[in-house]
């Protein structure tokens, strides 16, 4: 077979290449306790599209640093009674999937909560004001300014907070929530059932914003990881910061913080991926202590997967 990366075998075994802040943990307890000092000032609004079977809201809560952000909620009408939640997330750069992506879970009795990343291309606003360079990239949005200003921390903290708003809801069971994306998507679905450990089942496809120094050392800080590049080359083009640099962007490197999962992991890797590498995926799923599976795709790389969105059906009708 091909490779692109590490052969099965050595990847199963690899546990990253990017340095993991010593403060690591109390980093992200501070920044939970944040979270929940927050007051979500939550707001639903009935959207123009609606369904016989299921209600649409566009929902809005008030995120860390004062944001509004926004998520497409879908309400199942036939069911009585708490029932299943999930929280979704979008690609990188991208926002909410459309309102008819969600039907197929809203038909089956769960309701459907999906996020648009703040500053990204969704409704959700970016209030932060930061030292340094905004261009173009999020994983080095805040970079210079200090790890509390890292934008990935704040939209690591909405997902969480999303997922805790949905477990709130009179109509949702809190024992029965799900997290699911794909890409940015999958990091995400990672970092929220890390930071909201009552999360039960999360289902990521090829997960981005992992082990950012090992993307580095394989050449690949191109696509979803350019920013990498273009930071170095603008902001130290000698490199002499480079290990600082990666030591605070392990702050947001998910595969220190899905230790913290406690619900059950189903995750896809192509082994062909050349945007988010498999090693970087096997660092994070490596880490994973809660009960996980992998379904692996041997001559995908970072595109749809066949037959996983079913999985992930079947998956989450456990719920």
């Amino acid at each position: 077979m091909p490779l692109v990366d590490m052969p099965l075998e050595k990847l199963y075994q690899y546990e990253g290449r990017n340095p993991r802040p010593a403060d690591f943990d109390e980093y992200w307890d501070r920044a939970i306790n944040e979270m929940k000092a927050t007051d979500p000032q939550l707001e639903l609004v009935p959207s123009s599209f609606q369904v016989p079977y299921a209600e649409c809201f566009d929902l809005y809560f008030t995120g860390v640093r004062g944001a509004r952000i926004h998520a497409k909620y879908v309400r199942p009408k036939h069911v009585q009674g708490p029932h299943p939640a999930l929280v979704r997330f979008h690609g990188y750069t991208g926002r909410s999937a459309d309102w008819t992506d969600h039907l197929s879970y809203a038909s089956l009795g769960y309701s459907v909560l999906a996020m648009d990343c703040r500053g990204q291309a969704g409704l959700s606003e970016d209030t932060t004001a930061v030292k340094g360079t905004t261009h173009h990239g999020h994983i080095i949005r805040g970079l210079d300014a200090g790890p509390d200003d890292l934008l990935f921390r704040q939209i690591f903290l909405d997902t969480a907070q999303l997922a805790g708003i949905a477990m709130e809801l009179p109509e949702v069971d809190p024992n029965r929530v799900g997290a699911m994306g794909g890409s940015q998507g999958g990091g995400l679905a990672l970092a929220c059932a890390s930071l909201e450990p009552r999360i039960k089942r999360v289902a990521p496809v090829y997960p981005f914003l992992s082990d950012y120094k090992r993307v580095w050392e394989m050449d690949q800080a191109k696509d979803a990881y350019q920013e990498l590049r273009t930071y170095f080359r603008n902001f130290d083009p000698q490199h002499e910061r480079e290990d600082a640099v990666f030591e605070r962007l392990g702050y947001i490197d998910i595969q220190y913080l899905v230790p913290r999962i406690r619900g059950e992991v189903m995750m896809a890797v192509g082994l062909m991926d050349t945007v988010c590498p498999p090693s970087t995926q096997f660092a994070a799923y490596n880490k994973i202590q809660a009960p996980k599976s992998l379904e692996i795709y041997p001559d995908f790389a970072h595109e749809n997967l066949p037959n996983f969105n079913d999985k992930t059906i079947q998956f989450m009708l456990k719920l």
